[in-house]
């Protein structure tokens, strides 16, 4: 742990691990397609380490894990920095990717986006996962927002998806959104798909699931449809059951993705998903 750490601090503790315990012949390359920022609030913090320990090297990149503790009462950055190599062995190169851990204490917790800005990989993608409930217009949210390419959010995380998503349109124009509760649609949205023509004029939509997967659903029907659609659901823990005007759609051959397949995938996408979009702004 790098106590009130600073940005030259972090940078020269990763020239440090590039070159710590190499042996003679051997190397490690930094293989990196972009950087990849999470903010992570106290009670997200041993889920969101579990999926990013699971991506190995699936994306090399820069990770910065935020972690903020705004109670705190020092004024002060702390930092754990650290290189992972992958397909290391004597004689042959390794990727290497960097996990920058950092906790921002008291006041720095209001100011992410003075720390990450700097440690940005220049002309690489940056991702933001943002664990945890959101809150459109936030400072902390339109700061880390305004220096990097994609905001992956997750609605299965918000307490009250439906107010969140009504809000959730402000950032459209700003920045290209993923929600890893519509990428668990999926295999749903291409059972009722099969359901067309038979659905061309329903009305009522049934849902034993999550209330951010039901309403997404929703949304993305009537705006398919082009009509309104009512919302009956049964809250469940995970997305059961699927009726359209009393037909069943049921997904066939595909079995749930992982939180770290889910993540991963999301990290592959780069352009704006103009039916999320439109999903979200036809909600009930």
């Amino acid at each position: 742990m790098i106590e009130n750490a600073t940005i030259r601090a972090i940078e020269s503790e990763l020239s440090r691990l590039d070159s710590d315990g190499m042996e003679p012949g051997e190397c490690a390359r930094r293989t990196r397609v972009l950087t990849h920022v999470a903010w992570v609030p106290r009670r997200w913090e041993e889920a969101a380490l579990a999926v990013l320990g699971g991506l190995g090297d699936r994306h090399p990149s820069r990770t910065i894990v935020l972690f903020p503790d705004p109670e705190e009462q020092r004024d002060a950055l702390d930092a754990e920095v650290s290189v992972e190599r992958f397909g290391y062995g004597r004689g042959e190169p390794a990727i290497a990717s960097e996990v920058i851990c950092i906790w921002l204490r008291g006041p720095r917790a209001k100011a992410p986006a003075s720390v990450v800005q700097p440690l940005l990989v220049s002309d690489l993608p940056a991702f933001l996962r943002w664990r945890g409930e959101l809150e459109p217009g936030s400072p902390e949210l339109d700061q880390l927002v305004a220096v990097v390419d994609r905001l992956v959010v997750d609605g299965g995380e918000w307490d009250d998806p439906a107010a969140t998503y009504g809000r959730l349109g402000e950032l459209f124009e700003r920045v290209a959104i993923s929600d890893i509760a519509w990428s668990r649609l999926l295999p749903w949205r291409r059972a009722v798909a099969r359901l067309w023509p038979d659905i061309a004029e329903a009305q009522r939509l049934e849902v034993g699931g999550p209330e951010a997967e039901a309403l997404l659903l929703c949304g993305w029907l009537r705006g398919r449809l082009g009509h309104e659609v009512a919302l009956h659901r049964e809250d469940r823990e995970q997305l059961e059951r699927v009726e359209v005007d009393g037909l069943a759609a049921r997904p066939v051959g595909a079995e749930p993705l992982s939180p770290v397949e889910l993540l991963s995938a999301e990290l592959e996408l780069f352009g704006r998903d103009r039916i999320y979009e439109e999903a979200v702004r036809s909600l009930p």
